[in-house]
């Protein structure tokens, strides 16, 4: 796959941190604003940003909090939703944009999800990228998570700040393992609980002798070196912060509407067993206007895995929805 080359980042404060932000398109087209996931970056959406703004549209993708050129405060609690929202709030203060289209994958999308229920009024329409909208489970996430798969499941184990360190060194073998091929969706239901014990299933993968065949990755080596030379500067953990709020979100979305009056698009990936389209069957009760499309073949890695679809997806329906991509 070809790679786009990144339009150039510029930090902007934003009110409490100040966020690297990648910026294409006219500035009068309709504002984009994409959220990338963990443990990605702005990069991600490299052919999306290049295919939004040679449409009209104006892109904004910054490298969240806590990622790549960011800021990164230490603390757990810098991390906690309301503070996040306020940095969307900043982003889009700064640039003068009073609502823009919100587009979110994996954490950028559990994110973007609680934003449009937090701080509706700053969105025009609402885009999930694999990760679905749901409603608030019954009890604390890490409990759900513990129970599925135990005290390894990665997001347990995220929670211990001693895993902040358990990737150092070892940048280069991460991304080779974390960007890994999909699973066909007959053998989903085949999966053990382990599926979810990465950490473990990491130390396995290195101590195997690592990656054997470039088919068995889905981002090419070139741009996961990206990725690991600026992780090996910056540490992981920002990124695991945002897991670690998991549990205080959980009580802040308690007796917030998650009913959304705004155009909503779930862009779900046939392959993703963490995140299977069945997951978006909450979605027509909590989404007023609500549009599914499900990219065959495709697993968590959607950005990489169908890079002209996704586009196409989103160009299609934001067409649809706005008539014109340069309507401001």
């Amino acid at each position: 796959m070809t790679h786009p080359p990144m339009p150039p980042a510029r930090r902007i404060n934003v009110g409490e941190v100040t966020l690297s932000v990648h910026e294409a398109g006219p500035i009068d087209g309709l504002p984009v604003l994409l959220l990338h996931g963990w443990p990605e970056l702005a990069l991600s959406w490299a052919q999306a940003i290049k295919d939004l703004s040679d449409a009209g549209y104006r892109v904004i993708a910054p490298d969240n909090r806590g990622f790549g050129a960011s800021d990164a405060p230490h603390e757990v609690e810098a991390y906690h939703v309301d503070r996040l929202c306020a940095d969307l709030e900043g982003l889009l203060d700064a640039l003068g944009i009073e609502k823009a289209v919100i587009v979110g994958h994996d954490w950028g999308g559990i994110f973007m999800w609680h934003a449009a229920c937090l701080i509706p009024h700053r969105f025009i329409a609402a885009v999930g990228v694999n990760t679905p909208h749901l409603p608030r489970g019954s009890a604390p996430p890490t409990e759900v998570f513990k129970e599925r798969g135990g005290e390894e499941h990665y997001i347990v184990r995220f929670q211990d700040e001693a895993a902040d360190t358990i990737f150092d060194g070892q940048e280069d073998d991460f991304f080779a393992f974390t960007f890994g091929a999909p699973i066909a969706p007959a053998d989903f239901d085949k999966l053990p609980a382990s599926i979810t014990h990465l950490p473990r299933r990491f130390e396995k993968f290195v101590a195997r002798g690592g990656l054997k065949s470039e088919d068995d990755c889905v981002v090419p080596p070139e741009i996961r070196s990206q990725y690991a030379q600026i992780y090996a500067r910056t540490g992981f953990r920002g990124g695991l912060n945002w897991y670690r709020n998991f549990d205080a979100n959980w009580e802040r979305l308690g007796g917030v509407d998650h009913r959304l009056a705004m155009p909503c698009l779930m862009i779900a990936a046939e392959c993703d067993f963490m995140l299977p389209p069945k997951l978006a069957g909450w979605m027509p009760a909590l989404c007023k206007d609500f549009t599914l499309h499900i990219i065959e073949g495709c697993g968590h890695w959607t950005q990489y895995e169908a890079p002209q679809e996704l586009s196409a997806v989103l160009l299609a329906w934001l067409e649809q929805r706005f008539n014109q991509p340069s309507a401001g």
